[in-house]
C-alpha cells in the first residue's frame, strides 16, 4: 500500500511546489490537493464535518495549476485530485486539462472526482443542486470519449457537442486511473462501475461494509471486481490503522493534513514519515 498526503495548499500557507519537496523528501508516494472553485457567503449547505467552513476551503489554489507545479518540483511523486468537483467544469476543458496535467506528471495522475457538497458555490455555476450526479455521469461520459476517440461527439440531456479532435490523448492509455469519492451507496457503486477504476472512500468502516456491494455492482456490467481500485482518504494516521487500510486491500492511503498545523508542517510531516515503512 503507498501513502500520500493532501493538504489545502492556499496563498496563506505552503505553495503546491516546495509542499512536494517536502511530502517527496520523506518518502511519501503521492500527494493530492482539493478543489473549491469559490465559497459563496451565504450557503445552504453546512459544512458536513460541522462548525465553521475552515479558512483554507476560502483561499486554495486552482487544483491543476498546483498539480503542475508540483509534478515538475517532485518528478518521482504521484499526483492526485482530491477531489475534482465536475459538475462546475465544462467537460471538454476538463478531458484537455487532465489529458494535459497526465502529460507533465509523466503518467503519474490519479483523477479523483466527486458530485461536490455546497449546493451555492454548485449552482453558481450553472448546474442545479439535485442534478449533479446526472451531470457528472454525462460529463465524464464524454470525458472518457475524448480521451480514448480520435473523433468524438456527445449527444446527451446536459452535455453535447458536435464530432471534434482532441489532444493531447492522457498519457496513461486510456486516462489515468479515476475513483469517485463518497458515502457507499447503490447510487454511487452505480456511477462507478460505469465509468470509474475505482473509490475514494473515507474510513476502514465504510470500505468493509460496502466493498461487496460496489464488487457486486462491476460483476453486473461485466467488470472484473479484483480490478477495483481503492483509494482511501482520513486525516487519522495512527500505525494500527494504517495496518488495517492495508489488510483491507487499500492501494493508496492518503492522509490529510491540517496547512495550519500549529507545531509547524515539517514537523507534522516528520511525525507521520515512519508511517511509511509500515507498508513500504
Amino acid at each position: 500500500m503507498h501513502i500520500g498526503i493532501m493538504m489545502f495548499s492556499t496563498d496563506q500557507t505552503v505553495a503546491p511546489a516546495p509542499l512536494a519537496r517536502m511530502i517527496a523528501d520523506r518518502g511519501f508516494e503521492a500527494m493530492f490537493l482539493p478543489e473549491h472553485s469559490h465559497i459563496p457567503a451565504t450557503r445552504k449547505t453546512p459544512y458536513p464535518r460541522g462548525g465553521d467552513l475552515p479558512p483554507e476551503y476560502y483561499r486554495t489554489y486552482d487544483m491543476f495549476v498546483g498539480l503542475a507545479a508540483a509534478a515538475v518540483a517532485a518528478p518521482t511523486l504521484t499526483i492526485g485530485t482530491g477531489i475534482t468537483v465536475v459538475p462546475q467544469h465544462d467537460p471538454i476543458y476538463l478531458a484537455k486539462q487532465v489529458a494535459s496535467l497526465d502529460h507533465v506528471s509523466d503518467g503519474r495522475l490519479i483523477f479523483g472526482i466527486g458530485f461536490g457538497w455546497n449546493q451555492d458555490e454548485i449552482e453558481d455555476h450553472g448546474v442545479p443542486y439535485k442534478k449533479r450526479r446526472g451531470v457528472t455521469r454525462e460529463k465524464m461520459l464524454a470525458v472518457r470519449r475524448l480521451w480514448t476517440e480520435e473523433l468524438a461527439s456527445f449527444e446527451g440531456e446536459h452535455v453535447s457537442f458536435s464530432p471534434s479532435y482532441m489532444w493531447p490523448k492522457p498519457a496513461q492509455p486510456g486516462g489515468p486511473p479515476v475513483v469517485v469519492g463518497g458515502l457507499a451507496g447503490p447510487k454511487l457503486f452505480e456511477h462507478i462501475a460505469e465509468y470509474a477504476d475505482g473509490w475514494a472512500p473515507i474510513g476502514p468502516r465504510t470500505i468493509m461494509e460496502g466493498l461487496p456491494n460496489l464488487q457486486r455492482a462491476f460483476e453486473e456490467v461485466g467488470r472484473d471486481s479484483a480490478s477495483i481500485r481503492l483509494h482511501a482518504f482520513d486525516s487519522r494516521a495512527e500505525a494500527s490503522l494504517v495496518e488495517h487500510y492495508a489488510s483491507l486491500g487499500v492501494e493508496r492511503l492518503v492522509i490529510n493534513i491540517d496547512p495550519f498545523e500549529r507545531a509547524g508542517l515539517e514537523t507534522r510531516l516528520d511525525e507521520l514519515a515512519p508511517l511509511v515503512d509500515l507498508v513500504r
